[in-house]
């Protein structure tokens, strides 16, 4: 038994095919189905139960894929403790971002870690909150930056900030009149909004939903794949959108966009985390990180990498 065939027992449960497996663990086909093959032999048991069109997991085969999950972890951890003997700082530091924090924090987050821990190499990683969750699990990434809420034990987390929402709405729209919208003033608009899967789409909704209920003859949404794509729509007067306050100076000089902020009495917000797991030794790196969140300057933030790491 070898930790590569728990990686690719893990790789073929998650995947429920060979083929995606091996394509996720770099490996051929062949490759990986007889190193799988191998260890069920080792076992005496069958821990995937193999159809034509898809595979699935047996019940021996599911607390199989659970131990090796809690095995490859520790030997993770063996990587991590001989990294906290050499400098914390100097080591690569693997960053997962959500999609839709990534392109407004990492570009001045970088900027400012080459500036105070230029010997740490970043290697960043946009994905849904999920997917980044699992790749946390597994030691695949060491820290994730995600929006509340999160349901995962095991992990630490930091609050970074809290973040307002905004409305974008096409210049000429009746709505740009305005000096500020109400949640009821987007009911029977066409709403542009994100693709499921992503966590900012449920916070949209969740504000959302009572001006979203409508009337479904007469209104209308649209899903884009990124909030640059609906930016894009929204310019073009097929709708109204809602984007984090960070995006703004993206659209600044989007003539055809008007930016609106909501009534101060009910404006929607969320707040974004740091994660790591709490057996994660290289705290210094996770310090460094969230004090360069902390000296940035982002639209509609409100700073709280002063709170004290508190578990998730």
């Amino acid at each position: 038994m070898t930790l590569t065939e728990l990686k690719y027992v893990i790789a073929v449960a998650h995947e429920r095919h060979f083929g995606r497996a091996a394509e996720q663990c770099n490996v051929s086909q062949p490759s990986l189905s007889v190193a799988v093959k191998k260890l069920e032999e080792e076992l005496g048991i069958k821990i995937f139960e193999r159809r034509s069109s898809d595979v699935t997991v047996t019940p021996i085969g599911s607390i199989i894929v659970e131990q090796a999950h809690r095995v490859l972890e520790e030997a993770q951890r063996i990587k991590e403790c001989a990294e906290q003997g050499k400098d914390p700082l100097s080591s690569p530091l693997h960053v997962g971002v959500i999609y839709t924090v990534a392109p407004y924090l990492l570009p001045p987050l970088v900027h400012q870690l080459r500036q105070s821990v230029p010997t740490m190499p970043l290697i960043l990683t946009e994905n849904y909150t999920t997917n980044l969750l699992e790749s946390l699990r597994t030691g695949q990434i060491d820290c994730a930056i995600l929006a509340l809420p999160i349901d995962q034990p095991g992990l630490m987390m930091h609050p970074l900030y809290d973040e307002e929402f905004i409305a974008a709405v096409p210049v000429d729209h009746r709505l740009a009149q305005q000096q500020t919208l109400s949640r009821q003033d987007l009911k029977n608009e066409p709403m542009l909004l994100l693709g499921s899967g992503h966590c900012f789409r449920d916070q949209v909704l969740d504000f959302c939903a009572d001006a979203l209920r409508g009337d479904a003859s007469t209104r209308k949404q649209v899903e884009g794949s990124s909030l640059q794509t609906i930016g894009h729509m929204v310019a073009q007067g097929l709708g109204v959108t809602v984007l984090p306050a960070s995006s703004v100076p993206y659209y600044k000089n989007e003539p055809l966009i008007k930016l609106m902020s909501f009534e101060r009495s009910a404006v929607p917000k969320r707040r974004i985390v740091l994660l790591w797991r709490k057996s994660f030794p290289r705290t210094a790196a996770i310090e460094a990180l969230n004090s360069a969140v902390g000296r940035l300057h982002m639209n509609g933030c409100k700073l709280l990498t002063s709170l004290p790491a508190v578990n998730a």
